[in-house]
């Protein structure tokens, strides 16, 4: 699945969204195949075992930010890796994103950004994630938004990902020092 995802179905989405963009595809039909490929991340994961005692991993969109068939990748690849998720999907406000990290200790929060934002508003946000969320754990930041914005989030001490591979790499080296019981 993890090949056919990375293969097909993350660039066909790519492709729709650039017809969406140009105007050569509705609105319906992105919408369409969005949820289509949603449907089988979420049915991929949901075959997948819960893990009991690996790396704990938070996945959300910041406030504002409505796409996120990405994070729902970057949540089936923590999965994929033994770790214990809470994916939290769009829009998450900053508060209720530090509170679950309250509550969970995570060992790291991953950001999905697909949208990059204006300075001012870009380093509000940041601001407010290193005040609530960088002190709970750590952060990394990945997406074409979050490759615009990433001199704000260097400057809160939030990492930001080129692309799956360094995710890998990252995830690599957390699930190392979480070894499987038994």
């Amino acid at each position: 699945f993890e090949e056919a995802l990375h293969g097909i179905l993350l660039p066909l989405q790519g492709r729709v969204g650039q017809l969406w963009h140009t105007g050569r595809i509705s609105i319906a039909v992105e919408h369409y195949v969005t949820s289509q490929i949603k449907q089988k991340l979420y049915a991929a994961i949901n075959q997948l075992p819960v893990a009991e005692f690996g790396a704990t991993v938070v996945v959300a969109c910041p406030p504002g930010e409505e796409h996120d068939l990405a994070a729902l990748a970057v949540a089936y690849r923590c999965r994929v890796r033994g770790c214990r998720v809470y994916y939290l999907g769009a829009n998450v406000p900053v508060l209720s994103l530090s509170t679950l990290c309250r509550e969970v200790t995570p060992d790291l929060t991953i950001l999905s950004c697909t949208i990059g934002l204006a300075d001012s508003t870009a380093a509000d946000l940041i601001h407010s994630l290193a005040q609530e969320v960088v002190p709970l754990s750590k952060v990394l930041a990945g997406g074409q938004g979050a490759l615009v914005m990433r001199r704000h989030f260097m400057g809160a001490n939030i990492e930001v990902l080129e692309n799956f591979s360094e995710l890998d790499e990252k995830l690599e080296e957390l699930t190392r020092r979480f070894p499987i019981p038994g």
